[in-house]
């Protein structure tokens, strides 16, 4: 909802560092009441959403089992790094998102619709009949391309990053080298996640779009 620009609460008057009154939006704590009080068919769109990973892990597993076969070509540590670690987690991350993408959008739906106080999506299944009757099967994809985009960017660069700095920051001779690599692939996507935020943000935005 705050993707989309809703703001069901006013600002209140605050002061910033400077001693200078600002005004402030409210935050999670805040709005969090409000929504639950407003709302009680937030159920639908949370078992869709959670169920979207569910159907995506599908057909990972299924190429997790399957990648052995492929992978046994590649040799040398960055090639072997590139191909049978971030290119194998970059296929089945594809195909996971294209896979759950579907569920996303109604998802979305479902949730934005809620500013308005709209029923048009309510029910899983009658969104997808919706869906599927106003846009066709390309309808179910609306958005898909910016959300691949950054999954690809931000997994490259994630295990890239992680991969150089335990590889040649993080000297062996230190006791703690073992517990530093085992977080840095976590610190670096908090920090990769910033860039590539704009891709969710558009891709979301994008699923919501012209629906009506």
């Amino acid at each position: 909802l705050s993707q989309v620009g809703h703001e069901p609460l006013p600002p209140t008057i605050g002061r910033n560092v400077l001693g200078r009154k600002v005004l402030y939006l409210p935050g999670f704590f805040t709005y969090e009441p409000t929504w639950l009080c407003l709302d009680s068919t937030g159920q639908g769109p949370g078992a869709v959403s959670s169920h979207q990973h569910t159907v995506g892990s599908i057909p990972t597993n299924y190429m997790w089992e399957k990648w052995d076969l492929w992978a046994s070509f590649a040799t040398g540590d960055l090639r072997k790094f590139a191909w049978e670690k971030t290119s194998h987690e970059m296929m089945m991350q594809c195909v996971s998102r294209v896979v759950s993408h579907p569920l996303h959008v109604i998802s979305m739906r479902c949730m934005v619709q809620f500013v308005g106080r709209e029923v048009k999506y309510s029910g899983v299944f009658r969104a997808i009949g919706r869906i599927f009757k106003e846009e066709g099967i390309l309808g179910f994809f609306v958005g898909l391309v910016p959300h691949i985009l950054g999954d690809v960017i931000f997994l490259w660069c994630c295990n890239l990053l992680a991969h150089f700095i335990n590889t040649y920051a993080v000297d062996d001779n230190f006791s703690q080298a073992s517990v530093i690599r085992s977080y840095t692939k976590f610190v670096m996507g908090i920090a990769v996640s910033m860039l590539t935020y704009p891709f969710l943000l558009v891709g979301d935005l994008m699923a919501v779009n012209n629906c009506g």
